[in-house]
């Protein structure tokens, strides 16, 4: 009998040492979540499912709550529970999964860069503006208005005439004010009353716009305000110009990561700084509208400069 009680022990006793021989830690990774089990814990990860044996090691951690993510390294256990929800685990260590990868980062000697990148691009404008304006002046007010009104009605005819169907006219500003003289200690007496009408004409046809200025200065108008030079059908213009400044950005963090003996490993974020049209300067002769009216206005268009601009941040690795 103390024969046949010796050999048991001596069984398990090697089977005790075989499984702590095959012991093996591991590293699960999961969300914490209750059990049935009392005071039990699981860590669920896809179809796997641990149950904590030790979880009151790390409840006294903020971030061990429910529904945590988290990765626990140590062992499988061949023991009985009550319910047997998941596979006995006990853990040597755990923390939630964003410290795990910041240590991991730190092991691996990351480090982040800043960079910015910028582009260029012309493109041919095809829209054109022209805002044009009749001024004006009269001792009295209704004077000057009616005779704003009776010009301004014939510079709309000959623009929407010129410049054809495809074109947009426009009145873009009104104003009628009194003209003031001031006197030293005086106070100050009106003269007269000024009139002005803005006209804002859109077109697509670019060969127009000389021709739609004469027509105006013959009309009646006697100022331009402005003329402005746009891309309507600018998305491929700037997809090119984001494209070239993203290219740039990227190229300068690998230029960093190679003088520091690293490499990219991937971009952090990136951020668009916006777009910019930058308008070519039209060039015409100010005088067409005094001595020379019946000249034609000579108008040269030129390029519009699209610009972008990104910034990136890169992590490398060293």
């Amino acid at each position: 009998m103390k024969r046949t009680l010796t050999l048991i022990a001596v069984v398990a006793l090697i089977l005790a040492a075989a499984t702590i021989l095959n012991a093996k830690e591991i590293t699960i990774r999961g969300k914490l979540q209750k059990t049935v089990e009392a005071g039990g814990w699981l860590v669920v990860g896809g179809d796997a499912k641990y149950l904590i044996l030790n979880a009151k090691n790390f409840q006294s951690n903020r971030w061990f709550k429910e529904s945590a993510n988290v990765e626990a390294v140590g062992e499988t256990k061949d023991v009985m529970t009550t319910y047997m929800e998941g596979t006995p685990f006990e853990a040597k260590s755990m923390q939630p999964v964003e410290q795990a990868a910041a240590m991991s980062s730190d092991n691996r000697r990351v480090t982040r860069v800043m960079v910015a990148g910028d582009s260029i691009v012309q493109a041919q404008p095809d829209t054109a503006i022209v805002t044009i304006a009749v001024v004006t002046q009269n001792r009295s007010a209704v004077e000057a208005q009616q005779e704003n009104a009776t010009k301004t009605e014939e510079v709309v005819r000959a623009l929407k005439a010129t410049a054809g169907s495809g074109a947009e006219v426009k009145t873009s500003g009104y104003s009628l004010q009194p003209q003031r003289v001031y006197k030293e200690n005086q106070p100050p007496t009106i003269t007269g009353y000024e009139a002005r009408n803005g006209v804002t004409v859109t077109l697509s046809d670019l060969t127009k716009v000389g021709s739609v200025i004469d027509a105006a200065a013959q009309a009646g108008a006697n100022d331009v305000s402005g003329i402005a030079f746009t891309l309507r059908q600018d998305r491929q213009a700037r997809d090119r110009a984001l494209s070239e400044a993203t290219q740039e950005a990227v190229s300068k963090a690998k230029v960093i990561a190679t003088a520091l003996g690293g490499r990219v490993v991937r971009i952090v974020e990136v951020q668009e700084e916006g777009f910019q049209q930058r308008p070519p300067v039209p060039i015409y002769q100010v005088e067409t509208f005094t001595a020379k009216a019946a000249a034609s206005t000579p108008i040269e268009v030129g390029s519009l400069d699209i610009f972008s601009k990104v910034q990136l941040i890169a992590e490398v690795e060293m």
